[in-house]
């Protein structure tokens, strides 16, 4: 429970302190915005993520970081906590918006950083409103920006089953449509950080894989409509693996 007590008031402090740095960033982003979108991925990753990481008693193995492109790309993960998101941002390599759910939007200041930081929130209730998320990924990445979404549409809260929640197969459009790379991003062990026992926090140890990058541009038909579960099989077998090759290091406590 004094872990969850400390990232509380940490989060609280970071909000309120960082809303000059907020403002900074947003008016650097109308004159620049690609200096914006920098700023502001810095600013919450080394004073948001990175203190909250160490704050829960997260240490992370990551494996394959070299294998993601300097181009923008589409993130395609597995997701059973929200630390994925805390987590992961810290090892994008370019503004990056991730896709979260429309409840988001109304937790005060924490909303605004992430519209800074390009994110979408998603009403799972509205057709409408996925589709968006869909145009507003493809003009994303095209501008430059990466994007990632957990394409399960919603947190995996079955700790006991190795299994991934079906794939959603439009998700994958906004890779061919926009003609980027797909990287897979398998994270391991982050539901036993929080989820597993809430509101408790316990010192965990995760492990994040970045898969090779899948070109898009030169799909076939037959192999744009099988995308998602090619991305799904590698994703399965990636977390399985290193489930049990990692197996000691998540059996570990951290010393923080």
């Amino acid at each position: 429970m004094i872990r969850f007590i400390l990232v509380s008031i940490y989060l609280f402090l970071y909000l309120i302190l960082s809303m000059p740095a907020m403002f900074i960033t947003w008016l650097i982003g109308k004159f620049n915005k690609r200096a914006g979108d920098v700023s502001s991925l810095w600013i919450v990753n080394h004073f948001g993520f990175r203190p909250i990481q160490f704050f829960a008693g997260v240490r992370v193995k990551v494996i394959g970081r070299d294998r993601i492109p300097d181009e923008p790309v589409l993130y395609i993960g597995n997701h059973r906590s929200f630390f994925d998101v805390i987590l992961t941002y810290q090892q994008v390599k370019n503004p990056t918006g991730y896709v979260s759910k429309k409840e988001i939007l109304y937790a005060p200041l924490l909303n605004v950083w992430m519209i800074l930081l390009n994110c979408q929130f998603l009403d799972r209730k509205n057709p409408r409103s996925g589709m968006d998320m869909l145009l507003k990924s493809i003009e994303l990445i095209k501008k430059g920006i990466s994007v990632c979404i957990f394409p399960e549409g919603t947190r995996n809260k079955n700790s006991d089953s190795d299994e991934l929640l079906p794939f959603h197969a439009g998700t994958f459009k906004v890779a061919t449509k926009a003609g980027c790379p797909i990287v897979p991003m398998t994270v391991v062990n982050t539901n036993t950080v929080w989820e597993d026992h809430f509101p408790s926090m316990k010192s965990q140890n995760v492990v994040i894989e970045y898969g090779e990058p899948i070109p898009t541009k030169d799909l076939s038909k037959e192999e744009q409509k099988h995308l998602h579960e090619t991305v799904q099989a590698i994703i399965q077998q990636t977390y399985i693996e290193n489930k049990a090759k990692y197996a000691d290091f998540i059996g570990k406590k951290t010393n923080k």
